[in-house]
């Protein structure tokens, strides 16, 4: 039994889904249902009623009796039993290292996560974080350097394994990837959060992971990349010093979800 947490409105639109979907024994509902109770709790957004970002967002209910919610496309979404298979806890922090910072103009201007993100990029961290160097890649020749792209949203359609259980197909579903980072057939994929998330929704690396995954199967890129990492940066500031956690993932059964296998953590102290 979890301790109990103060309701809000988004936890009554779960909440209320959650009972109908207990009294008929269907745990599917679609994007009308969220939009009805929404309006009927007065919750504003039915779009972010079903995006939980990490476990202990979850309403109480779900908490108590061990559900999550996943999507399933074409404005469907279903509660399914485990909310492990679908939340993935951060390791402990391998290593804490120093990191010499120049602070930049826009550095600080906004907490957004795209800007974390820039400035992690910005510092070479990133590149440190997956290739281990930073300054050696000040060549001329391009093709010696990572490159950056920058955050976008694209349309497509997935099928693979939730475990040994559920098989899921997604079709015309859009993914958000805020940045990605390629060296010599080595690709970053990253998700940025501010504060001290204890879980994060295994998703969130999944699908560009999985996106990248199936160009190197079918696409003009087939064969051309080695390797696909899920990685997710997190800024805090303590004791008036801006930390970079950093997890790095991949997954051991590309075509199961459930399949997260952790890789390394580093803390990156940003020193001026």
């Amino acid at each position: 039994m979890h301790k109990n947490k103060p309701i809000n409105k988004k936890d009554q639109v779960l909440t209320e889904i959650f009972e109908i979907c207990q009294k008929r024994n269907d745990y599917v509902f679609h994007n009308d249902l969220v939009k009805d109770i929404s309006k009927k709790v007065g919750f504003g957004n039915p779009f972010d009623a079903t995006k939980i970002d990490n476990k202990d967002k979850l309403p109480q209910i779900l908490l108590d009796n061990d559900f999550a919610v996943i999507h399933l496309g074409n404005g469907k979404h279903q509660f399914i039993k485990g909310i492990n298979k679908v939340y993935h806890n951060f390791e402990p922090i391998q290593e804490t290292l120093e990191w010499t910072y120049t602070k930049s103009l826009l550095n600080e201007y906004n907490s957004s996560e795209s800007n974390i993100l820039s400035v992690a990029n910005n510092q070479r961290i990133l590149h440190h974080f997956l290739f281990g160097k930073d300054t050696e890649f000040d060549s001329i020749d391009i093709t010696q350097r990572p490159k950056t792209y920058f955050p976008h949203r694209t349309k497509t359609s997935f099928a693979y394994n939730f475990g040994k259980d559920l098989y899921i197909e997604l079709n015309n579903i859009q993914i958000e990837i805020d940045l990605t980072i390629e060296f010599q057939g080595i690709i970053g994929v990253f998700e940025g959060k501010n504060g001290k998330p204890e879980s994060f929704a295994v998703y969130q690396i999944y699908h560009p992971f999985l996106y990248y995954y199936k160009a190197n199967q079918l696409s003009e890129l087939k064969g051309k990349i080695k390797e696909i990492y899920g990685v997710y940066v997190v800024k805090t500031i303590e004791n008036g010093i801006t930390n970079l956690k950093i997890w790095a993932y991949t997954f051991e059964n590309p075509l199961d979800i459930t399949s997260i296998k952790f890789v390394k953590s580093v803390c990156y102290h940003l020193k001026l």
